[in-house]
């Protein structure tokens, strides 16, 4: 089973309440109101992850089209496992990460990003973090 991370809906809703904001100030918009309502339900009930097969069609379109606006991939072009590394020094994924990336769902894709972010060693994360805050 596949699932989907708290941290994925705190920064789907915040995209949409960006995105697609209010119009009076107070109600929310069809995408907030069904994500939201999933992200109180976990927090309620102090869960971290939810079973993607538990979602409710809405919140899923939902946080699908938020998915689908963010970069694919880690890569950075600097790929360490080409030359034998069992890790990437580039994007932090794993020989098997990057040989399979695009057989990956995007729930997969998203706890691989939620690694790699989680320990910022990559060079992702480190050597070009300046290049990438400058564009």
């Amino acid at each position: 089973m596949t699932v989907l991370h708290i941290t994925d809906l705190e920064v789907a809703i915040n995209y949409w309440r960006k995105h697609a904001p209010s119009t009076d100030g107070v109600a929310l918009t069809p995408e907030v109101q069904v994500l939201a309502e999933v992200y109180g339900q976990m927090v309620f009930r102090h869960m971290v992850e939810i079973h993607t097969e538990s979602l409710p069609t809405q919140a899923m379109a939902a946080w699908q089209a938020w998915y689908d606006t963010t970069p694919d991939t880690p890569c950075i072009a600097i790929c360490s496992t080409s030359q034998g590394d069992d890790w990437c020094k580039g994007c932090g994924r794993s020989f098997e990460e990057v040989q399979h990336w695009l057989a990956y769902t995007p729930m997969q894709k998203r706890a691989v990003w939620r690694r790699i972010t989680q320990q910022g060693s990559a060079w992702r994360f480190t050597r070009y973090i300046e290049r990438a805050t400058q564009s």
